[in-house]
């Protein structure tokens, strides 16, 4: 039995659901597109991160716009982390069923 799926955005800051028979339909593959730009720009922040870090020179606001962007980038990669294990422990369950 499938669970709703856990989307990479929210509604007024509250999680939205996806129920869906399979990760074919539009939405799903819209999410998948959505969670891969996702880690795509947290991979960007964490190397741009890295680079200010080790500037001897960098600024206040330089560092705090940096952790502000990590931190942004962190609460979507530990949900996309959750959606994907949720989804694993569904496939999982089916193979186990068959």
């Amino acid at each position: 039995m499938n669970r709703p799926r856990l989307l990479p955005w929210s509604e007024n800051g509250k999680r939205v659901y996806l129920r869906a028979d399979g990760p074919k339909g539009i939405v799903s593959r819209l999410a998948d597109e959505m969670e891969e730009a996702q880690l795509g720009a947290g991979r960007e922040v964490l190397g741009a991160a890295r680079a200010l870090l080790s500037d001897p020179n960098a600024s206040r606001p330089e560092l705090r716009f940096a952790a502000t962007r990590l931190t942004e980038c962190l609460f979507d990669a530990l949900q996309v982390a959750e959606s994907r294990g949720e989804r694993l422990a569904d496939d999982e369950g089916e193979e186990e069923d068959r």
